[in-house]
């Protein structure tokens, strides 16, 4: 079979010293990230090891598919929530991630433009979930740190007769809204700058590229979809104070 990159020996050492590379130069430049690279690396490649095996389960079993599109779900939540709050307020980050994947994966599957089957929607869904993991981490930060930072906007709001949400609103919506521009960026250079893994992947696998192409085009505007209900409830939700519960 075809593939990207040759799974060789020579491969393994080359991500190594990629990795060992990522660290020496975010220790040189003080960046406070050298042992995250290193750790995010190791995981990486020892959960992705597990997962190949677990998928081979349940690509062919749907029941097995929805459990592992669950705890997929489950981990993007913990993920994101513990970059935005502490404690049970971080919960609050699986009301934006499922707001945005659940109305996108029903209309795909209600269209029948989707088929129901583990090979699809464990790669679809896990896309949406990673996409709005990110959308949701980076509104949420943005918002928190825009309402801390500028308390007393906040505050000079509410004197001028604005209601706590609408005041915090009006702070924090412009920075949280950036949380778009990567999933925007990479939809408007698809093709130009990146070829998405879709897109990669369907040509390894003997697709046309006009086929490809479709399929990468309607997973972007899917993506975008998704994250932009999430940064919209991810906004709400700070405005409302539910993440500093």
């Amino acid at each position: 079979m075809n593939t990207l990159l040759p799974v060789t020996p020579q491969l393994g050492v080359v991500m190594v010293l990629l990795a060992l590379a990522g660290a020496g130069v975010a220790a040189v430049g003080r960046l406070g990230h050298s042992r995250a690279i290193l750790t995010a690396s190791v995981r990486a490649a020892a959960q992705l090891a597990l997962v190949s095996l677990v998928i081979v389960g349940a690509i062919g079993f749907l029941p097995a598919a929805v459990l592992f599109l669950l705890l997929m779900y489950g981990v993007a939540t913990f993920t994101a929530g513990r970059r935005i709050a502490r404690g049970r307020a971080s919960w609050w980050a699986a009301l934006p991630i499922a707001a945005g994947v659940v109305p996108v994966l029903a209309l795909m599957l209600g269209a029948r433009v989707m088929p129901v089957t583990g090979l699809v929607l464990i790669p679809v869904t896990g896309i949406l979930l990673g996409g709005c993991l990110t959308a949701t981490s980076l509104a949420g930060r943005r918002a928190l740190d825009e309402l801390r930072i500028r308390r007393g906007e906040v505050e000079a709001a509410l004197s001028l007769g604005f209601s706590p949400r609408d005041a915090a609103l009006e702070i924090c919506r412009p920075s949280a809204a950036q949380a778009l521009i990567p999933a925007l960026d990479q939809t408007r250079t698809v093709g130009l700058v990146t070829l998405p893994g879709a897109f990669v992947g369907m040509m390894i696998a003997g697709s046309d590229p006009v086929h490809a192409g479709v399929v990468q085009v309607a997973v972007l505007v899917a993506l975008l979809a998704a994250e932009s209900v999430a940064v919209v409830v991810t906004i709400e939700l700070a405005a409302r104070g539910l993440f500093s519960e």
